[in-house]
């Protein structure tokens, strides 16, 4: 007969085994809900067909939520740090008269053509307005790069009124670009969200 501990040490080993395939599948299950937590969301200036989950910083904490046709939305006043190289989603904007950007641009109270190298930034990277008219340099995942200038707002605090073309706030990491920068970059703008670096120009 084997001794008592060897006993309660093989007890141990059993029931750790039979315990792993529980804790892996609860873990790939919470990893997997992560992402595929697709949902219609909409900016300040585009509304989003999918959201992959935005960058997350110990640095930038959620302020509060707003509540836009029966939805509740993450507000945000932060962004990421910004580095060399910003992970951030690439968003499609129209920021001519009568498009899906709502009013004319923060910067210049105007608005521009979508053949122009142009974008808007999420709240926190647009700084109170200190990025306006700076060029900034976007990297798609594809090697491309351009440049493009920030001439608006995509605003993580406020939405779902006349202002904001009735869309819930903007996510915290995003780049709003024009046509001609997801054309320079060799994107298909109807993927309508994709991964991308930026960084001062």
């Amino acid at each position: 007969m084997a001794p008592p501990a060897l006993l309660g040490s093989l007890c141990s080993l059993l029931l750790l085994l039979l315990l792993l395939p529980l804790s892996s599948t609860t873990n790939a299950a919470g990893i997997n809900d992560k992402y595929n937590n697709d949902l219609d969301v909409g900016t300040s200036s585009h509304v989003f067909r999918k959201r992959r989950g935005s960058i997350t910083d110990a640095s930038c904490q959620q302020s509060g939520t707003l509540s836009c046709r029966g939805k509740s939305y993450p507000t945000y006043r932060c962004s990421p740090p910004v580095t060399s190289a910003t992970p951030a989603v690439l968003t499609n904007n129209d920021f001519s008269a009568g498009g899906d950007g709502g009013g004319p641009s923060e910067c210049d109270g105007r608005y521009h053509s979508n053949s122009k190298h142009i974008v808007a930034l999420s709240t926190g990277w647009y700084s109170g307005g200190s990025r306006c008219h700076r060029m900034i340099r976007i990297t798609a995942s594809n090697g491309r790069s351009t440049t493009a200038k920030v001439v608006d707002e995509c605003d993580s605090m406020n939405g779902c009124d006349e202002e904001h073309a009735h869309q819930p706030p903007c996510p915290n990491n995003v780049v709003d670009a024009s046509n001609a920068v997801w054309h320079a970059l060799g994107l298909n703008i109807d993927d309508g969200v994709v991964p991308i670096t930026w960084t001062m120009a």
